[in-house]
């Protein structure tokens, strides 16, 4: 018998295949075509509009990179607000930090939350549960617009900037998070694999540096967003947090008392460090 495969849709001349032994569920929400199909090797794979957007092996890669490196960089971080995000990953990665008073998590997809906890639990691991998260259901450039709150932290775990995450990728988008931060305070977010996305990468670059003290990219490896490392955009007015050596974020990283399988202190400083096509595609980072 003939296996079945699912192909992503993200590029128009290249994509990747999964095998599924079972379309577990499919959906077209108000936003989007949600389904999660089993794959042998990575397990249970969230999809959106054609696209992975998680797995069940591989997600501990992206979800704590976009988390760890700027709450150990920052160091005193209280107050958290994730735009997207949906299925809890890094809700769950920012709940696990003692010292976090308050996640408000902004997500456009009630259906998104729903689906993940119900067929990716270990995704939040209870996240959505804990007392210091807040969960609102409102388009996330919407809120940075009127949000009253300041934030020591903010990371936008959205989509590709098609449908509708591709708002948040705008330079109004990024203005209205530089108004949400703290003195002092970081914005991360997902900004694609470089080598397929490098326009995305640039504009992001433009867009930041318009903005912000200080921008930059760091990067990891993630299997299943193919092409590269998967690239994450930093913004900050403090170019130091992102400048400290290994010894200071480990004393941090002992402190915090966290168990990752993917992040480490080295791995934290080194991911600042890029490939030199990327350096060469962004603007004034050649000399870094």
């Amino acid at each position: 018998m003939s296996q079945e495969f699912w192909t992503e849709t993200l590029y128009p001349d290249y994509g990747q295949s999964l095998a599924v032994d079972e379309v577990l569920f499919e959906t077209r929400s108000e936003h989007q075509h949600l389904s999660i199909i089993h794959n042998p090797r990575f397990g249970r794979v969230l999809t959106l509009d054609g696209v992975v957007q998680t797995t069940e092996r591989d997600e501990f890669i992206y979800h704590e990179m976009l988390t760890h490196v700027p709450i150990m960089a920052h160091g005193a971080v209280k107050r958290v607000l994730i735009i997207g995000g949906g299925d809890g990953g890094i809700l769950r990665e920012v709940c696990r930090h003692a010292g976090i008073e308050h996640v408000t998590q902004v997500e456009i997809d009630q259906a998104v939350i729903d689906l993940c906890r119900e067929y990716l639990p270990d995704h939040s691991a209870g996240a959505f549960d804990d007392p210091r998260a807040h969960i609102v259901i409102d388009d996330g450039f919407a809120f940075v617009q009127n949000c009253s709150e300041r934030f020591d932290l903010i990371i936008s775990d959205s989509t590709d900037p098609q449908g509708p995450g591709e708002v948040l990728f705008t330079s109004d988008f990024y203005a209205g998070c530089q108004r949400c931060l703290k003195p002092g305070g970081v914005l991360v977010t997902q900004n694609g694999v470089a080598f397929m996305q490098m326009d995305e990468v640039i504009n992001t670059a433009h867009r930041l540096g318009g903005l912000f003290t200080d921008w930059h990219f760091y990067g990891a490896a993630v299997p299943t967003y193919v092409g590269g490392i998967m690239t994450f955009a930093w913004a900050s007015d403090d170019p130091a947090l992102r400048q400290q050596d290994a010894d200071r974020i480990r004393q941090r990283w002992n402190g915090a008392g966290v168990e990752t399988r993917y992040y480490t202190p080295e791995l934290h400083v080194g991911a600042f460090a890029l490939p030199r096509y990327i350096l060469d595609a962004l603007p004034g980072k050649r000399q870094d």
